[in-house]
């Protein structure tokens, strides 16, 4: 990406996240779930609905008291609980492997170690462990620890390639990077949600709200539609 290219992109970010922030708000960051519930909730959403994770990460929950308890149980018995995810029988394994994973790195289950260490090192650590991908990490580092890192979803993979902000044969995973770039590091959290809103609301993945959206003026999928 050319750094002209950039600069452009950039201002169009600026006109986007201020149309955005007068439609939507903008939200100030909070913490979310601690950092190894985070890590297994977002296991337990892929490819699948947020009622549905939320069913199986509260099932798992009830049914074991801690995450070792989870570490160590049989694993037909974590499948069992968390179906209401489903693909529980390649969750179930994978979320007890991330606990072992942890145990054997820190001596405990924990992801404090997360907390000082340098970004770039601390995702290549998470995405060392096996089912945990760009997405995943970004979630864990911003939502759980604050820390400024760009998550990729449906939603905003769609709809910024919509707008033109990546290209158009970007991948989710390169969106990650090509969007850290894009997007000031003190708006990932603000901008990240305000995409998802967005995107659940009125930039569907099918039958976009074209008529009702307020980004029309920058965006390139409406300005081919409107062409064709």
């Amino acid at each position: 990406m050319a750094d002209t290219n950039l600069d452009s992109l950039k201002q169009k970010y600026a006109l986007i996240a201020a149309a955005l922030t007068e439609e939507y708000g903008y939200p100030d960051w909070r913490p979310h779930l601690p950092p190894v519930d985070e890590l297994v909730n977002t296991i337990l959403s892929q490819n699948t609905s947020d009622t549905n994770r939320d069913r199986a990460f509260e099932a798992l929950k009830a049914r074991f008291p801690t995450w070792e308890a989870v570490r160590d149980a049989d694993p037909q018995a974590v499948i069992a609980a968390i179906r209401p995810a489903g693909l529980a029988n390649q969750k179930g394994p994978r979320i007890q492997a991330a606990l072992r994973c942890l145990t054997e790195s820190q001596g405990r289950i924990t992801l404090d170690h997360l907390r000082d260490m340098p970004l770039e090192e601390a995702k290549q650590w998470l995405t060392a462990i096996n089912g945990v991908g760009p997405k995943t990490a970004a979630i864990i580092l911003l939502f759980s620890l604050g820390r400024p890192a760009f998550p990729v979803d449906t939603h905003v993979h769609r709809v910024t390639r919509r707008l033109g902000l990546i290209g158009g044969q970007t991948t989710a995973e390169q969106a990650h990077l090509e969007l850290e770039r894009i997007v000031p590091p003190e708006d990932y959290y603000a901008f990240h949600l305000q995409v998802i809103q967005h995107g659940r609301q009125v930039c569907h993945a099918r039958k976009p709200a074209c008529g009702a959206c307020i980004l029309r003026d920058y965006c390139g999928y409406f300005r081919a539609a409107s062409a064709g």
